[in-house]
């Protein structure tokens, strides 16, 4: 399950996901009707791969749980938000034994059994592991696309390098060759010596 891109905006109700960034802000998108508008820096926005629910140990990400309700509901949707405290309260200690039950209020119940729901209905949890393929097959034609000038590239470079390099080596043997025999002739010395 991949909750990367997908937020909530305090004040708002639902959940959103980010389809594109400005300077000053986040285009969104809304799962529920699809609508788009800009979240500002001001916002108090929330990264759902970055929530966890407090346990008794460690924290356990917001994800681990989703995937424990996707497979106790076999894909299908958990209780309503809307449902008895108790009844939430219940079902969350089936999937989470360990939830510390002074630190989660049932506020967070609530929103956790909303935004699960809010991501089954717009189709986020089970089109993940098929968006990722997807991504995987992207990146590796663009790598493909990539390789194939780069390998031109250097072919192209290389030959003209050669050439510069001829005649620059050409000129310098010539001129090192005609300067050593003028220079060592009198620096032989004879006419020193008488």
């Amino acid at each position: 399950m991949n909750l990367t891109g997908i937020i909530a905006i305090s004040g708002r109700s639902g959940l959103y996901k980010v389809v594109a960034q400005g300077k000053n802000n986040l285009i969104v998108e809304s799962l529920e009707d699809r609508k788009r508008f800009p979240a500002y820096a001001s916002d108090r926005i929330s990264a759902l791969e970055d929530i966890s629910i407090y346990t008794t140990d460690e924290d356990v990400a917001l994800k681990v749980i989703f995937d424990s309700i996707y497979a106790k509901e076999n894909a299908g949707l958990a209780p309503s938000h809307k449902d008895d405290k108790s009844v939430l309260e219940k079902y969350l200690l089936e999937i989470l034994p360990n939830y510390d039950q002074e630190r989660v209020y049932i506020s967070d119940i609530k929103k956790l059994f909303q935004w699960y729901n809010l991501l089954h209905k717009a189709g986020e949890l089970n089109q993940s592991e098929a968006v990722a393929a997807d991504v995987t097959a992207e990146t590796e034609a663009t790598e493909a696309k990539v390789e194939t000038p780069e390998k031109k590239a250097p072919a192209k470079k290389a030959p003209a390098a050669k050439k510069t390099t001829e005649k620059v080596a050409t000129p310098k043997v010539t001129a090192k060759s005609t300067g050593t025999k003028k220079v060592a002739a009198p620096k032989s010395g004879t006419s020193r010596g008488k």
